[in-house]
């Protein structure tokens, strides 16, 4: 949540892969504006007749992830490995091909069928099939493109993680939970009060977020899979801000209960509070860092807002250390999950932008300049940052590499989209 609304709520209260095979293709990748991995992506057999062809997801991920380069196939599809014509695929410049097929089963499910191939070598690098439900093909398609995009690079793919965000609509807000892409889009709660803040749990299998639907901010923590949900933070004044501890015993919360806005910490089930912060400012927007030692958060205590790190425990509890000292504005910050990077967003000349900073050499760098952007955070393979961006006062999901050079819209027909945080990788822990 940026400070601005938190200064809102206080005036309306007081008012199957290996990674080795990166190297068979020989090609090395820096980012979007590097050399790009040439691939090409056949149609499935029989895919024409599904609601969404599983080919067509799977080249929106590698296109969107900025590293591949999609070769046209010219109405080619070969569906089996001897149907394949490698040196008809090496002339058209394609390093790797990807063949599959899709056929009913007596009981109406799917059976799914892919290969990955290295055209030079003229070898699978890697596939799988998998009987699935029409409703999950959508998902098979991501887990397809994270073996792709594994076997190729080295790293762990983003495509089947989950996004929450809020969405408004009218006089309405719902927390709603979707695909990466802003697609399979499912209401968590609606609610006719505002709704800020989400947080997923390490494990993805809990969010927790503000809700206002007792005419203050209150935090609460929702099992996804039951929908089951508990108050964590009711405390006097306002309650705001939960971010998870990395082993999802704790919350990191913003409460104003003895006047002035600080981070506290408490129990995943509520119990157990321990105030943190100790200043006369305030103290907003808290995430902790990947290992658990320190709390990254908002203050204004220098006079304008800047991100600062404190230890969680030790001696020097309490204790801030500011890491932002270019421009006089910068707020929201979110930890990569290697915890070498921090997201965040600047004012820059009047625009608030994205900016992403090295946290041991303290360059940074403005992603991008839009007029409005808000609550940056990171996929989980650090590659990519999800955001909010404000266009004609109208919020849609973006997404911008680590290195600036892939810049996308995920949500133009969306509505009114605000606050999105990327979740885990399934079963993450």
């Amino acid at each position: 949540m940026h400070l601005r609304n938190l200064i809102c709520i206080i005036w309306v209260l007081l008012v199957g892969t290996t990674t080795g095979l990166h190297a068979a293709l020989n090609i090395e990748i820096y980012g979007g504006g590097a050399s790009k991995i040439p691939i090409a992506l056949a149609p499935f057999a029989a895919e024409a007749q599904l609601p969404e062809r599983v080919s067509a997801i799977v080249a929106a991920d590698l296109e969107r992830s900025g590293l591949f380069k999609l070769v046209d196939t010219f109405g080619v599809s070969p569906h089996e490995l001897d149907q394949v014509n490698y040196t008809d695929w090496q002339n058209r410049n394609a390093a790797a091909l990807v063949i599959g097929s899709i056929s009913a089963q007596p009981d109406g499910r799917l059976d799914v069928r892919f290969r990955l191939l290295d055209v030079a070598k003229r070898i699978q690098l890697a596939g799988f099939s998998s009987i699935v439900t029409t409703d999950q093909l959508r998902a098979l398609s991501h887990r397809i493109t994270d073996v792709i995009y594994e076997t190729l690079t080295g790293e762990p793919g983003f495509f089947s993680s989950r996004i929450a965000f809020v969405r408004k609509q009218g006089d309405q807000y719902a927390l709603q939970i979707s695909d990466y892409d802003g697609l399979n889009a499912r209401s968590l709660i609606e609610y006719s009060e505002p709704i800020i803040s989400p947080a997923w749990s390490p494990d993805g299998s809990k969010i927790a977020y503000v809700s206002f639907e007792k005419k203050k901010p209150v935090v609460y923590v929702q099992t996804l899979a039951t929908r089951e949900r508990k108050a964590v933070a009711n405390f006097k004044g306002s309650n705001s801000a939960p971010t998870w501890s990395p082993d999802g015993r704790k919350l990191a919360v913003v409460l104003s209960q003895q006047g002035g806005s600080q981070i506290y910490l408490i129990n995943a089930d509520g119990s157990g509070l321990q105030r943190l912060s100790q200043s006369s400012s305030i103290d907003t927007e808290p995430t902790f860092s990947p290992d658990g030692r320190w709390i990254i958060f908002t203050s204004d205590r220098g006079g304008s807002p800047q991100i600062y790190r404190m230890p969680v425990s030790g001696e020097n509890t309490g204790r801030a250390e500011r890491l932002t000292f270019e421009g006089d504005y910068n707020v929201s910050p979110r930890v990569s999950p290697d915890g070498k990077m921090l997201v965040y967003i600047r004012r820059n000349a009047g625009r608030f932008n994205v900016a992403v900073q090295d946290i041991a050499t303290r360059q940074a760098q403005i992603l991008t300049d839009s007029r409005f952007d808000e609550s940056p955070s990171f996929s989980p393979n650090n590659r990519m940052i999800l955001y909010a961006s404000e266009i004609n006062r109208h919020g849609i999901l973006s997404l911008v590499s680590v290195d600036g050079q892939v810049k996308q819209r995920l949500s133009p027909d969306m509505g009114n989209i605000r606050e999105p945080a990327w979740g885990p990788l399934p079963g993450k822990r």
